[in-house]
């Protein structure tokens, strides 16, 4: 069950889904020595939906690249940005990565399901940025976890499949916590 928080802005309640704390891991195709996207790796990743009573979201997005075991290898890619929905289900999402890029996306919410099909509308560089002239995001809220898929389009290079994750929701301490006054004062009667 997807909660709506009661401060939450009324136009951004079909994004109330994507609201909180989410962990998981995913499939990236970096750039190597055969070309863009030739490289595949699993990546871990924390991404972060938050509100302030505005009329959007903020988003933060961490990841880094795992190793065969799981453990972090190096910092792949940071973003935030801000997300809007009007009353007709159009979402529009203005996102800065720290590879020296800022973008505007715009895409709208599916009827009847809380997923979201995005594509690049503008796209700025830094001349220290990789080649990229845009890409498509869809993301889905299924069976309580978010998963989100991405390609990317480099000049000479058509869109391609880049990132996928499968995120669930991170425990927040502070929502359990409040619950501990109902266990005995000895934690180990608990468990008899």
């Amino acid at each position: 069950m997807i909660e709506i928080p009661s401060d939450l802005h009324p136009d951004l309640v079909p994004l109330a889904f994507l609201l909180g704390n989410w962990q998981g891991a995913g499939v990236a195709a970096l750039d190597g020595e055969d070309g863009p996207g030739t490289d595949k790796c699993n990546f871990g990743q924390e991404v972060a939906f938050s509100h302030d009573g505005r009329d959007f979201l903020q988003y933060v997005s961490q990841s880094w690249q795992l190793d065969d075991d799981g453990k972090k290898v190096r910092p792949l890619e940071t973003e935030s940005g801000f997300w809007r929905i009007d009353s007709e289900r159009k979402v529009e999402v203005v996102m800065v990565r720290d590879q020296g890029i800022a973008e505007v996306w715009y895409g709208e919410m599916a009827d009847q399901k809380p997923q979201i099909d995005l594509a690049t509308d503008a796209i700025a560089r830094t001349p220290s940025a990789g080649e990229y002239s845009g890409g498509k995001r869809l993301y889905g809220y299924v069976n309580g976890d978010l998963m989100w898929v991405g390609e990317r389009a480099a000049p000479g290079v058509p869109l391609q499949p880049y990132m996928s994750a499968h995120l669930k929701k991170a425990v927040d301490p502070s929502e359990w916590a409040k619950d501990l006054g109902d266990l005995p004062d000895d934690g180990i009667a608990f468990f008899k």
